[in-house]
């Protein structure tokens, strides 16, 4: 009997061992980043839109923080603290008209109102709707110059900074759905 007992709990025991052993291992932190920027390790899972509204806000913060002219040449600057790679913020007045971009200055003081995405949409029109209403997220499709300037679906997110002006930045998603491989905006 005392052996039988021995032998109940050794196998008891194993089988205890099997069944905990799938529950015992370590998952490895989760990197998300945007195209471009650092990734964020951590128990939380960010999406690229957290991230994308999280540098659009922190822009925002800058601008009312430290005033218009030094937010516009902070913003302009392409070696500047709001460029990530690929990520990176521009801004907008009401009228649509650019007031900051650190990769095109020639698009500063270029009003973009009626300027169409490479598949025809108001993308820049949709924008300014979005910033009237205080923040929102458009996606467009625009060619990414990283990727041999192939038109990609990307994901733009505004915020207003006060009645004047307002402040965005956009993440590419990948190769357009539509099969149209080349596009200048």
């Amino acid at each position: 009997m005392h052996t039988s007992s021995r032998s109940f709990l050794c196998i008891c025991a194993l089988g205890l061992l099997l069944i905990t052993a799938g529950c015992t291992q370590n998952e490895p932190d989760t990197i998300v980043s945007a195209p471009g920027t650092p990734g964020i390790r951590g128990p939380e899972h960010y999406t690229a839109n957290e991230t994308l509204v999280a540098f659009v806000e922190s822009a925002v913060d800058y601008a009312r923080t430290h005033g218009k002219d030094k937010a516009l040449v902070e913003f302009s600057d392409p070696n500047g603290s709001f460029v990530r790679g690929e990520l990176y913020i521009y801004a907008y007045d009401f009228n649509n008209t650019v007031l900051a971009h650190p990769f095109d200055p020639d698009k500063i003081g270029v009003n973009r109102m009626d300027e169409l995405d490479a598949f025809g949409n108001p993308y820049t029109q949709q924008f300014l709707d979005a910033a009237k209403n205080g923040s929102g997220f458009v996606r467009f499709y625009y060619v990414n110059p990283a990727h041999n300037r192939t038109v990609e679906s990307k994901l733009g997110y505004v915020m207003k900074v006060d009645e004047d002006w307002w402040l965005g930045s956009g993440i590419y998603m990948g190769p357009a759905d539509t099969g149209a491989s080349r596009a200048t905006p």
